[in-house]
């Protein structure tokens, strides 16, 4: 089954207290990789949400949003070092008594000194909290998941109608190919004629005919360029990711085809080889964007 990498997903919980969204957008990327943004209370829960994210994404680039609105996420409260403050009030007036100084100790003196007194945040309703983030995640995926499979088969159907193009066209260079030969043959004996009066020596054409003819077979090369292509459309119906092989694939097909290229000196599969070549770029293009 084809499954685009690029999609988006939204998903939504709630309860009397507290309300979650969480958005996942993915694009194209070599592997799997997921980058989560939440406030940093929810660090916590980061393996668990990425955890029911694998299950469903096997590649691509993720990137997860996770907002969080209600009262009560995090709780503040006062803390004073009481040794500290006691010890920092002996040690003023201590100085005071040692040194004959004037001066008295305020309240200002003791807020401001923030080793005395700061501020501390106690995550509150992180269990409540949880719950919603991970429901939230599991929708948001599926729909993910819905939106990459149906962009998939619209990628697949492409796909279907490029190599059913390559198919035909390695058809006409099937035909082409015996055509080669011959015209090897004439021109050659075209040759002999003009260079030798009239006079032909068949075997040697019959020899040189078949040496040109091994060199500019390309028989073997459209055996395997048809097998790799069957092995493509074999590879869009599994059931596991399959971006990778089918990239594979498409770098087969190019190195055949520009063997064949390479082999037949003839204009008419030259043609034809450019426009393969022309598919196959389309191809690589399509299968970049597959899981």
């Amino acid at each position: 089954m084809v499954f685009s990498m690029t999609g988006f997903g939204r998903g939504k919980s709630a309860s009397g207290t507290f309300s979650v969204n969480v958005e996942i957008k993915t694009v194209n990327h070599r592997f799997s990789e997921i980058n989560i943004r939440m406030p940093r209370q929810l660090l916590i829960i980061e393996d668990k949400m990425k955890k029911i994210l694998s299950q469903h994404i096997r590649r691509g680039r993720v990137e997860v949003y996770v907002s969080v609105d209600g009262e009560g996420m995090v709780s503040r409260k006062l803390q004073a070092d009481w040794k500290l403050i006691d010890q920092y009030y002996q040690l003023i007036n201590d100085a005071k008594s040692k040194y004959g100084l004037d001066g008295t100790i305020t309240l200002q003196d003791l807020l401001t000194r923030a080793e005395l007194i700061h501020i501390e945040e106690i995550d509150a309703g992180n269990e409540e909290i949880e719950k919603l983030v991970l429901s939230a995640t599991e929708e948001a995926v599926l729909m993910l998941k819905q939106m990459r499979m149906a962009e998939g088969e619209i990628l697949k159907q492409d796909l279907l109608a490029i190599t059913a193009q390559m198919e035909t066209d390695i058809t006409d260079l099937q035909k082409f190919a015996p055509l080669v030969v011959q015209a090897f043959k004439e021109r050659l004996t075209k040759r002999m004629q003009e260079f030798l009066n009239g006079q032909l020596d068949e075997t040697r054409i019959l020899t040189e005919t078949a040496v040109f003819a091994d060199k500019a077979d390309i028989n073997e090369e459209i055996t395997r360029l048809r097998s790799h292509i069957q092995q493509f459309l074999q590879t869009l119906d599994e059931n596991e990711p399959i971006g990778r092989k089918l990239d594979f694939l498409v770098q087969e097909m190019n190195r055949e085809t520009n063997t064949i290229g390479s082999k037949a000196n003839d204009s008419n599969i030259a043609k034809k080889v450019v426009e393969i070549k022309s598919l196959l770029e389309k191809l690589k293009e399509q299968v970049q964007n597959i899981e």
